[in-house]
Order: C-alpha cells, then structure tokens, then sequence
C-alpha cells in the first residue's frame, strides 16, 4: 500500500516502553515465548545499542497490505534485503507472497497489482512463520514509516500464535523528518509558513540523487530502503555512531 506521511517533528521520539537494553531483553522474551518459532528468533539475540552502525547486521524489509490499519487489512507479500554501510547483499534477498486473512480491497490491487488469483495458492503467514522468522534472526530492522511493517507483524502475529514480537527498527522516514523538517530558521523568521518537506520514499531518495524505482514491489522498496539508509548514513552520520543514537523500539 501507499504508505501516509505522518507528521513527525524533527526529533526521533522513543516510545515510552523503550527498551534500553536490547540483548537482555531478547534473553529473557526467549525464556518466556511459548512457541518455539518466536523462541528460535529472541535466542539468537540482538546487538547491543553501542554497536557501531558500520558493525550492524542490518535487513532492509518491506511489507504490502490489503490497506493501512493493521488491525483491519493483511500482509500481501515480504520483501526482504540483508545489507550494511558499504553493501546490499541482493543474492540473499527473500521474498514471500502471503495470502491475507482479510479479502484484497480494489484500492490495495491498485496500488501493488497483487490480485486474488495471484494469492489463491499463497501460503498464510503461518504457514511460512518459521522461515521468516529464520530470515529475521539478529538483524536490526530498516524499514520506511515502523507503523506498517513493525505494527502489521505485531498483530499477524498476536492473530496466529497469541503473542507479542518486539525488536528495535530504524525509521528511514523518522530520520528524513530529523534532518529535513527541523525549523532552524532564526526564531524571528518562524513565524513565515515553511513548506512541508516530503518524506515519502520516492521523493527522500530523490534527495540523495538515488534513482527511481517503480514503487510498490516488496523487495524493490526493501532494496530502496536499505539505498535510502546508505545515503542518509553517509550524508549524516560517522561509521561510528552507534545504534541506539538512530534506531527506535
């Protein structure tokens, strides 16, 4: 789906259960995770927040949905692309095609050209749960705009096993609303209108002299999500900044 524009300021905001320490977090969700799929992700751990993002195990990942409201539309495909500062691993790219446990909308076919006869054979996300969990182990989440991708996978995975997933992400979009709709006009010059800097991905890459990708194909906006963190990395911050100065729980 297209994805909104939310109205982020231009400071990252944690949520308030942040979790500060992320390793002994997933230690012990791995002792209390009932089904041995989601046991498998928490024990193979997460990297600390002091770990230099050049260091980071990072998984560029995209979801399409039947809509924008995880507790109302479905995962229609996954996209999934393993990368750091200096590579994007596309060989090791996966992708899954799911069928949702909510009908397709004509807007959602739209938008992705994922349609009922595409899916009437795809499995559903339980089906595949283990693999995908598999894929996800130890790496930190990238994904452009978390109320999607992190929202949508909490709750397919509230609806088949009955518990919770939580892990930290990098927010491309959170980071764009950071360096590019922050007011550092004099205070006497704020009272002007400012226009509103997009932060869809198109127009980020765009930003950055990334090329154009046609939209909407899990693993493409996967690929132009981990592009867009090189970019944003490289223009913004050191090898060295660690993780926990960008990522958000």
């Amino acid at each position: 789906m297209s994805k909104p524009e939310p109205e982020f300021g231009g400071q990252l905001r944690a949520d308030p259960d942040i979790h500060t320490d992320w390793p002994q977090y997933f230690k012990e969700r791995a002792d209390m995770a009932r089904d041995p799929r989601l046991q498998g992700y928490y024990r193979a751990g997460m990297v600390a927040g002091d770990t230099p993002l050049k260091d980071a195990p990072l998984l560029a990942v995209d979801f399409e949905t039947t809509g924008l409201n995880a507790r109302k539309h479905g995962i229609v495909s996954i996209g999934a692309v393993p990368f750091d500062l200096q590579r994007i691993r596309l060989r090791q790219a996966r992708y899954w095609l799911l069928k949702p446990r909510r009908s397709l909308t004509d807007d959602s076919v739209v938008i992705h050209g994922i349609t009922h006869s595409d899916i009437a054979q795809a499995p559903d996300l339980d089906d595949v749960l283990a693999c995908v969990l598999d894929a996800f182990k130890g790496y930190v989440w990238v994904v452009h705009f978390r109320g999607i991708e992190r929202d949508f996978f909490k709750q397919a995975l509230i609806e088949r096993i009955g518990e919770r997933i939580e892990f930290p992400v990098i927010d491309t979009m959170q980071l764009e609303a950071r360096f590019h709709r922050s007011d550092n006009r004099p205070w006497w010059q704020r009272w002007r209108p400012q226009p509103k800097v997009s932060i869809r991905l198109a127009d980020s890459r765009a930003r950055y002299g990334l090329p154009h990708y046609s939209p909407h194909d899990a693993t493409t906006d996967a690929l132009a999500c981990a592009e867009l963190l090189q970019a944003q990395a490289a223009h913004f911050f050191s090898p060295d900044t660690p993780l926990n100065q960008i990522w958000v729980p």
